[in-house]
């Protein structure tokens, strides 16, 4: 069994900028695809980006040129770079390795 920790949410202003991280327990992390998801109160968990395990890489609309995900497979940790962050990006975040999932951290961003 697999182990996500993130890492990194917290109280932001609108405009400023957060990184998220999640540390895998598993020495196979590089083989995994990777991603990151988020859930708003009241609605479904949606995609936000995710790498595949071929490297190709997509992002939600909505965070396209302000979001980055990468991956350190020295440290068996993938990070989400979240700058201009807007109100409409709370959400708690969750990372994902293959079908496993970390256990989300809260993201508030104040207008």
């Amino acid at each position: 069994q697999v182990q996500l920790v993130e890492s990194g949410g917290g109280l932001v202003q609108a405009g400023g900028s957060l990184r998220l991280s999640c540390a895998a327990s598993t020495s196979s992390f590089s083989t995994y695809a990777i991603g990151w998801y988020r859930q708003a109160p009241g609605k479904q968990r949606e995609l936000v980006a995710r790498i595949s395990s071929g490297g190709f890489t997509i992002y939600a609309e909505s965070v396209k040129g302000r979001f980055t995900i990468s991956r350190d497979n020295a440290k068996n940790t993938h990070y989400l770079q979240m700058n201009s962050l807007k109100p409409e990006d709370t959400a708690v975040y969750y990372c994902a390795l293959g079908s496993f999932w970390g256990q989300g951290t809260q993201v508030t961003v104040s207008s």
